[in-house]
């Protein structure tokens, strides 16, 4: 009898996961709680061992099609340039691939045969039970089903690890750092660059996304006592933070204090001690968020949700796949999210003399 399993969220990790457990015969329902591809976000890579799953997904040409080939540029208050880079020419970056997080998602979504994968859009999870033979949901809309597993691959915030696992704060590390994006549609920049301006304990840039431009600022602080869904909060809270920077700071500031899709949150990572719990397992951001600083979410998403559905599909018994996901993955992830501080000293330095030390990586100046 054909397995059936339910995936929570449809973003990278979730899709990649729909696409695998569909090629190898189960029968997969994905919900998702916004009314399309939730869409936007700064550009992503695809790097190291995702580069293989996309290759074995064909979808490796398509994502090449769609690389984001820029340059970088830091610049002083005066919008005068400093240094000038390309990351992904760095020797620790070549053959990587940066693409704008929408033309992944949009590669992804259209890979998965849609006569064959049910994806529910404007919908959720409310409750979740399981017994020894299956796991019985009910849904925002009132619909209920039973399935043989359920997935979450519904982010940092993932509804399903809090159903199943318990609190967030039993698993999330916070980092000291909060951060916002949003489109900016009054500020131009130069085409295919990206510009980047640092104060001590802050961090902003702007990147060019197709027809528009997104902008992205990081600050320090100690922790905020705040609601990831307050979004008049989020405004506030920026509009103390930024209101005497310089650069193109106010202008991006205004854009966030009047846009109805600002996006921010704080900088942490998800540490958990198993990813699994009877017939329900967590993939990508929901079970080892690492946070954009390592630059791998994306990557660590893609691999994981590979790997579960191989061990899936390898295993006659779900508790083996569910181990052998648990024990093979882990090292790899922690390996990835140890490189946080690095990230961190790098793009938001806490004084002058640290922004100037952290220049000098670069090696090609102006």
């Amino acid at each position: 009898m054909t397995k059936r399993v339910l995936i929570s969220g449809a973003s990278i990790a979730g899709l990649t996961l729909a696409y695998w457990l569909n090629k190898y015969g189960y029968e997969v329902t994905v919900v998702e709680i916004s009314n399309g591809l939730r869409r936007g976000g700064s550009p992503i890579d695809v790097r190291g061992v995702a580069l293989n799953v996309a290759k074995e997904m064909g979808i490796l040409e398509k994502i090449k099609a769609k690389e984001f080939i820029h340059t970088d540029e830091i610049v002083n208050a005066k919008n005068e340039t400093i240094v000038t880079f390309s990351l992904n020419a760095q020797p620790e970056y070549l053959g990587d691939i940066e693409i704008h997080r929408d033309d992944l998602l949009d590669i992804l979504y259209q890979n998965i045969p849609t006569n064959e994968v049910d994806i529910m859009f404007d919908n959720k999870i409310e409750t979740l039970v399981q017994y020894e033979e299956n796991v019985e949901v009910t849904f925002k809309n009132g619909g209920s089903s039973t399935f043989d597993f359920v997935f979450g691959a519904d982010g940092t915030h993932s509804a399903v690890r809090k159903l199943v696992f318990g609190e967030e704060e039993k698993y999330s590390k916070f980092y000291g750092e909060y951060f916002a994006f949003a489109e900016v549609p009054n500020i131009k920049t130069k085409p295919n660059t990206g510009l980047i301006y640092n104060e001590p304990r802050k961090f902003a840039a702007l990147y060019p996304f197709k027809n528009a431009v997104n902008a992205l600022v990081v600050f320090r602080s100690p922790k905020l006592n705040w609601d990831h869904r307050n979004h008049e909060q989020h405004k506030q809270i920026l509009k103390e933070t930024f209101q005497n920077s310089s650069w193109k700071i106010p202008e991006i500031l205004d854009a966030m204090l009047h846009t109805d899709n600002l996006y921010f949150d704080e900088v942490c990572q998800i540490h958990m001690p198993s990813w699994t719990k009877g017939r329900v397992a967590l993939v990508g951001d929901a079970a080892h968020a690492a946070s954009f600083h390592t630059g791998m979410g994306t990557s660590l998403a893609m691999q994981g949700a590979n790997i579960l559905a191989k061990e899936l599909y390898s295993n006659d018994h779900y508790e083996t796949a569910f181990a052998k996901y648990n024990d093979t993955y882990r090292p790899f992830v922690e390996s990835v999210q140890a490189k946080i501080y690095r990230g961190i000293n790098y793009l938001v330095p806490e004084t002058e003399e640290a922004i100037q030390e952290a220049y000098k990586r670069f090696m090609v100046k102006k």
